[in-house]
């Protein structure tokens, strides 16, 4: 069975309280509990991972190489911060979809510009909870 690790950043813990207008009413345990429903539907293996530190996901991406055939990454603010997540990303070669629960494209200006989509496969944005299933979808299609 495939195995894909899903990373969720900083704040994401904050789910259904932090700017619900933005991110949803959805918390992040009903986040994690969709996320192996549809693990499950699609027939894969998921490991979950959120935190707040940069070095935190850096060191799970690592520990991922040679064990993990996909990732899922929601990089939250250091989407925009980060050269070293994606360093990271490209040191294990694992095929990796950036998602955001929001639309990037419709917020301010700083938002507008990923450091970690140059190195993904695809990005999926602006569709909510949803958009995990789709990256979901995406990464076992090509795995």
């Amino acid at each position: 069975m495939k195995k894909i690790l899903v990373i969720n950043g900083p704040n994401l813990n904050m789910l259904g309280i932090r700017e619900p207008e933005i991110y949803g009413h959805t918390t992040y345990a009903e986040l994690e509990g969709k996320i192996k429903t549809w693990a499950s539907e699609l027939g894969v293996e998921v490991k979950l991972f959120q935190s707040n530190h940069e070095g935190a996901i850096i060191d799970e991406i690592q520990a991922a190489y040679g064990k993990c055939d996909g990732i899922i990454i929601n990089p939250a603010g250091y989407t925009h911060t980060s050269v070293a997540i994606p360093d990271a990303i490209k040191a294990v070669g694992i095929p990796t979809v950036e998602v955001h629960i929001s639309d990037l494209d419709k917020r301010e200006d700083f938002r507008k510009v990923s450091y970690i989509r140059p190195v993904c496969i695809s990005t999926v944005q602006g569709k909510g909870i949803d958009g995990y299933r789709e990256a979901l979808e995406i990464l076992t299609c090509c795995l």
